[in-house]
C-alpha cells in the first residue's frame, strides 16, 4: 500500500510588495514562506512567547506598558501579549497585506481572532524599517520577529535594522528604560556586541532548545534612561 501523501498544500500564494508570500498547510501545521524562504509555522511558539515575556520582565513592573511587535507572522507573539492583561497598548507592524488578510479572514484567524478583537490591539500595515524611522509614537517595548535573525534576513532591506543606524532608530521609538527584544533562529554573540556598541544596557540572550539543531534565541537590550 502506498504511503499517504504528506506534501505541503498551498492555501494561498500572492505577489506582495516585497516578493512572493505563500501560506501552506503541512499536515496540521500552517506555514508561511517568503520568497522561497521558510519563515515560521504553527508547530511550537515557545520562543515567540518568550519574546513577549522576556521583554515584559525586563521592564521591571512598569504599569500597562505599550508594546510594538514587529511582524505578525503566525500570530504567536500577538496572541500571547493579548492574553496578558498587564500589557497596555499592543501595536503590530506588518508589511505584507496577505499576512494580515490570513489573520482577519483566513486560516490563521483561529490563532488570533481574540487578539484582533482586543481593544488594546492595533495593526499597522507598513514596513518596520520605515516605521521606526518615521513614526512619532513611542513604546516601552519593541519586540522584533521579522527575520530568521540578525544575520539571516528575509530581504536585503531588513539588514539595515540590525546595523548601528537601525538600532538607533529602534532606540528612538523606545521610552527611557524601554526594552528591545529580537528573535533569532540561533544565538548571535556578534549581535550582542552590536547592541552594546549601540548604547543598549543589560544586554543578554535567552535560549529555547529545539528538537534538532541550535536553539532559538531572544536577544535583549535596555535603552538607558
Amino acid at each position: 500500500m502506498a504511503a499517504p501523501d504528506d506534501s505541503p498544500v498551498v492555501l494561498d500564494r500572492r505577489e506582495g510588495p516585497y516578493g512572493e508570500v505563500v501560506l501552506r498547510r503541512h499536515g496540521t501545521l500552517l506555514q508561511i514562506i517568503a520568497n522561497g524562504c521558510f519563515l515560521m509555522d504553527t508547530s511550537d511558539g515557545r520562543s515567540e512567547r518568550l519574546l513577549i515575556d522576556a521583554a515584559y520582565d525586563a521592564l521591571d513592573g512598569r504599569p500597562a506598558p505599550a508594546v510594538l511587535i514587529g511582524g505578525l507572522g503566525v500570530g504567536f507573539s500577538l496572541a500571547h501579549a493579548s492574553d496578558d492583561p498587564r500589557w497596555g497598548r499592543i501595536t503590530v507592524v506588518e508589511r505584507e497585506p496577505a499576512v494580515v488578510d490570513w489573520h482577519r479572514a483566513g486560516p490563521l484567524s483561529e490563532l488570533t481572532r481574540g487578539a484582533l478583537a482586543d481593544p488594546r490591539t492595533g495593526i499597522v500595515r507598513d514596513d518596520l524599517v520605515r516605521y521606526v524611522n518615521e513614526t512619532s509614537d513611542t513604546f516601552d517595548a519593541l519586540c522584533l520577529d521579522i527575520d530568521n535573525g540578525p544575520g539571516w534576513t528575509v530581504t536585503e532591506d531588513n539588514e539595515s535594522l540590525y546595523s548601528p543606524a537601525g538600532l538607533a532608530a529602534c532606540a528612538r521609538v523606545l521610552r527611557p528604560g524601554g526594552v528591545l527584544a529580537v528573535w533569532s533562529a540561533k544565538p548571535s554573540p556578534e549581535f550582542e556586541g552590536t547592541l552594546r556598541n549601540a548604547g543598549f544596557r543589560r544586554v543578554r540572550t535567552e535560549e529555547v532548545p529545539v528538537a534538532r539543531g541550535v536553539p532559538d534565541a531572544v536577544h535583549l537590550g535596555v535603552r538607558p534612561g
